[in-house]
């Protein structure tokens, strides 16, 4: 089953034509419970990886925080993304690669204390042989680990949040707040940029925006993905809920077991209810990643 968003209730750029220029698109993945193959785009799912590649272990000190005993064995990356790029032509991927997987360590790292992610790209019909996907690490936190979903692209236009420009957002807060006086529609929680998990758009910061810098060219990065705890919350599921997951007129989505099954369809805890953002700057041919974790 596919995954529509409902049309914004209003015209936004009509409204606030300032925005037109900030106007992004981001590619909605609506990760849902299933059974994905190695050949699937998933969220969690096994990986189309290539036999001869080794699979990647994360190197860092994992601690329990309770004990502050190490662990023991290696930790072998869990499957976060796979994405074919027929499943969403829209994707930035680079020439010549039509495969996307993100990986991540299933322990904090960091300042952050957030999952530590890795980027590849690949051409999936140079995959011959594929190498099993391991078991996660036996003592890694069930939080971090997404459970299997199948994925239902969908691309959607994007406004600004907290990324709005300094003077942009003093000279429209005004009338943000007459539209939501008038309308009850806020611009921040019904207009702007989409939640979930999903590629490109605008990151869905919890708190401030931190854009890193890229390490070889100093330059701005772009927003790969967020991965993110809630598809909605009860400020915005009333426009990005999707129409198939949508509870009947005048019920709230708590008491509809399907709209209930779609706010954390992978089963993930970033924290507090918050997102880890993936970052690439696409003017290092390497193009080399980064990332940022925040919560409420």
């Amino acid at each position: 089953m596919s995954r529509h968003t409902l049309p914004r209730p209003v015209n936004v750029e009509d409204l606030f034509p300032e925005l037109r220029p900030w106007r992004k698109e981001a590619i909605r993945l609506h990760p849902r419970p299933g059974n994905p193959s190695l050949h699937d785009s998933s969220v969690g799912g096994p990986l189309l990886w290539p036999e001869g590649e080794p699979w990647p272990v994360c190197d860092g000190d994992h601690d329990d925080r309770d004990t502050q005993e190490p662990h023991e064995g290696e930790v072998y990356l869990v499957p976060v993304v796979q994405l074919h790029q027929d499943h969403a032509p829209d994707a930035p991927f680079p020439a010549g690669r039509d495969l996307l997987q993100v990986l991540w360590c299933p322990y904090d790292h960091g300042e952050l204390h957030c999952p530590l992610p890795r980027v590849y790209w690949r051409t999936s019909h140079e995959v011959h042989r594929v190498r099993p996907t391991p078991s996660p690490h036996a003592e890694a936190s069930e939080r971090y680990i997404p459970d299997p979903c199948t994925l239902h692209p969908e691309t959607v236009s994007e406004y600004p949040s907290g990324d709005l420009p300094e003077g942009l957002d003093d000279l429209l807060c005004v009338r943000f707040d007459q539209l939501e006086q008038d309308t009850g529609w806020s611009y921040q929680y019904h207009l702007s940029d989409a939640p979930g998990i999903k590629i490109g758009g605008y990151p869905g910061w919890t708190q401030d925006p931190v854009w890193p810098e890229c390490g070889s060219c100093e330059q701005t990065m772009d927003h790969l993905l967020t991965v993110s705890t809630w598809e909605y919350d009860a400020a915005s599921w009333h426009t990005w809920l999707p129409v198939e997951d949508r509870p009947g007129d005048g019920e709230e989505p708590w008491d509809h077991e399907r709209a209930r099954a779609a706010q954390n369809p992978a089963g993930l805890m970033l924290g507090d209810a918050g997102g880890l953002y993936v970052f690439e700057c696409r003017s290092c041919p390497d193009r080399p990643t980064d990332h940022w974790f925040d919560c409420s």
